[in-house]
């Protein structure tokens, strides 16, 4: 082969590997696409993991084994949510019948309702006769029904497939970083286990302190809601608490739904529910949340805005609860990456468990 050869040559094998590395990258993605509720089972199980490691390493620091910690901390969590069904369940089921005794049950009760309504009250009676009439038979509603039969299986093998996640996490987490570390060079080591550290410590002090603000804002809610003879008190605070989840539209959504049923009672009555939700909001932005989540997750509230509007267009509501903990992930690897920030300098709220691993330079002694 001639010297002017070897040029072309050259040539080739780089346009043959900028094909290869190409194809690999969009064959990637697609895979990640196809799989996008697998990775987000996995992402929330991580998730369960980093918000319960604390606890769990505390306990096996007084010679409770991990293994034992985990059950405990699953044993809680069962119980709590046991106490809240038992306590909120039959309330809200009395409020709901409450709600719904004044709504027509036949068709014969509707056609009469829409008679004699007016107004709005009569355009959404009319508007559901006209959907009755075309209600499928019995036999049409087979297919329907083992559908929800499927997707509820489906959300339940979910549910135990993220808590299996986040147990076997607990234990192979070490194992996990000496593999990923053992591909990094040993100079950067160091600083790829404190990242790492630091993420799993983030995303736990948000997680916690996320269920705390929950159950403040519920309880909070619900008995201001009480107080000022709000109907359905007790769905309208639980609602205002869980959407809590969703950062920026969840709480403007449960303030909007309790000043609408305040005005189904009076305009004072509405004014109190404002009051009650948005005077909560901002005890929350400027004293609780500060004190509670801190800076937990390292973004600022725009950042965390465009996340969950970008994360609800791309892959729908049910993804916006892990708007916040991914754009967390992404934003500390930016800042140590990018910006060259120092994990080991970074501050994380211990959120209720302070463990083993507060301090994130801590952990990086082992590389």
């Amino acid at each position: 082969m001639s010297t002017r050869d070897e040029p072309l040559q050259g040539i080739a094998v780089r346009a043959f590997l900028t094909t290869v590395v190409a194809l690999a990258t969009v064959v990637g993605a697609v895979a990640l696409w196809e799989l996008r509720v697998l990775v987000a089972l996995v992402f929330l199980g991580l998730i369960v993991a980093a918000a319960m490691r604390p606890g769990v390493e505390g306990l096996a620091e007084r010679g409770v084994p991990r293994a034992v910690g985990v059950l405990i901390h699953y044993g809680c969590l069962a119980l709590v949510l046991g106490l809240i069904l038992w306590f909120v369940v039959p309330t809200s089921l009395r409020q709901v019948q409450s709600a719904a005794g004044d709504v027509p049950t036949t068709r014969g009760e509707l056609k009469t309702a829409v008679r004699h309504s007016t107004g709005v009250k009569h355009e959404i009676l009319l508007a559901a006769q006209h959907r009755l009439q075309g209600t499928p038979t019995l036999s049409g509603l087979v297919s329907p029904a083992l559908d929800v039969t499927r997707t509820g299986l489906k959300v339940v093998a979910g549910v135990f497939f993220v808590f299996a996640v986040g147990a076997y996490w607990i234990f192979e987490r070490e194992r996990a970083e000496d593999v990923v570390l053992s591909l990094v060079p040993r100079s950067k080591r160091k600083l790829v286990r404190q990242t790492w550290r630091l993420v799993d410590l983030r995303l736990g002090a948000y997680v916690r302190g996320v269920i705390l603000l929950v159950v403040f804002v519920s309880t909070v809610l619900s008995f201001a809601f009480w107080r000022i003879g709000l109907p359905y008190w007790l769905l309208l605070g639980v609602f205002a608490g869980i959407v809590e989840i969703i950062p920026v539209i969840g709480p403007f959504a449960a303030g909007a739904l309790a000043i609408g049923v305040g005005l189904t009672v009076s305009v004072h009555t509405a004014v109190l529910a404002a009051a009650s939700v948005f005077g909560l909001r901002l005890l929350q932005d400027y004293v609780i949340n500060p004190r509670v989540l801190g800076h937990a997750v390292g973004i600022t509230p725009l950042t965390v805005l465009v996340a969950v509007s970008a994360v609800a267009l791309l892959f729908g509501p049910a993804w916006v609860p892990l708007a916040t903990p991914f754009a967390a992930l992404m934003a500390t690897l930016v800042d140590v990456f990018v910006r060259d920030s120092d994990p080991a300098q970074e501050d994380v709220p211990p959120m209720l468990f302070p463990g083993q691993e507060v301090e994130p330079g801590r952990t990086g002694n082992r590389a």
